[in-house]
C-alpha cells in the first residue's frame, strides 16, 4: 500500500515540520510550544504559489495553517497559506 499524500491547492503550502532549535547558520528556533515562530520544509506547493520552492527552509508564526498528521505514518505536516510565511532560511 502506498503512502498518502497531500496535494495543496490554490496558494496553499506543505510544510514538513522540523524540530531543530539551532540551525547551522546561528539562527535560533525554539521548538518548544511557547516559541512565536517555528521552522519547516517546504514539501509541496499549490499552483499559485510563487517565491517558494520544494525542499525550502522556512519561518512562520507558531499558530498559522493547520496541523495534519497523515495515516499509516508519524509524519507531521502543516498546511498554510503563502501569505502566512515569514522568511525562507538559508543555511
Amino acid at each position: 500500500m502506498t503512502e498518502a499524500t497531500l496535494e495543496p491547492l490554490d496558494d496553499h503550502i506543505v510544510i514538513e515540520m522540523l524540530d531543530e532549535s539551532e540551525l547551522p547558520s546561528g539562527l535560533i528556533v525554539p521548538a518548544n510550544e511557547a516559541a512565536q515562530c517555528r521552522s519547516g520544509l517546504v514539501a509541496a506547493v499549490g499552483p499559485d504559489v510563487t517565491a517558494v520552492e520544494l525542499g525550502d527552509k522556512v519561518l512562520f508564526p507558531r499558530d498559522a495553517g493547520f496541523e495534519v498528521r497523515m495515516a499509516r505514518s508519524a509524519r507531521r505536516v502543516r498546511v498554510l497559506k503563502r501569505e502566512d510565511l515569514i522568511a525562507r532560511i538559508h543555511d
